[in-house]
C-alpha cells in the first residue's frame, strides 16, 4: 500500500471547491492509492500521472516507487488552467 503526501498547492486548489467535488477527488486519490500506478503519463515527458477526475478537471500526482509514496501535486478544475500549467513545461 502506498502512503499519500499532499502539496500546498494541492490543498489550496483543493479548499477552494464544492463538497461534491472535493468527494469526487478524495474517491480518485483512493484509487490512485490503492493501485499504485497509472497508465497515463502527462504529456511532454514530465514524470507526473495524470487523473481525470471529470470532463474538464485533472489530478496530477507523482508516484515514488521506491518509497511507496504517492505525492498529489495540483488539482485543476478547468481544462484551461490544466493546459495553462503544461505549457510553462514547453
Amino acid at each position: 500500500m502506498y502512503t499519500v503526501e499532499l502539496t500546498y498547492k494541492f490543498n489550496k486548489d483543493f479548499s477552494k471547491q464544492d463538497r461534491n467535488t472535493q468527494l469526487n477527488i478524495y474517491q480518485h486519490i483512493k484509487k490512485i492509492k490503492s493501485m499504485g500506478f497509472s497508465k497515463k503519463h502527462l504529456k511532454y515527458g514530465l514524470p507526473f500521472f495524470v487523473e481525470k477526475i471529470s470532463s474538464s478537471s485533472r489530478l496530477l500526482y507523482s508516484i515514488i516507487r521506491d518509497k511507496k509514496m504517492i505525492y498529489i501535486l495540483r488539482f485543476f478544475k478547468n481544462h484551461k488552467n490544466y493546459t495553462r500549467y503544461l505549457n510553462k513545461f514547453k
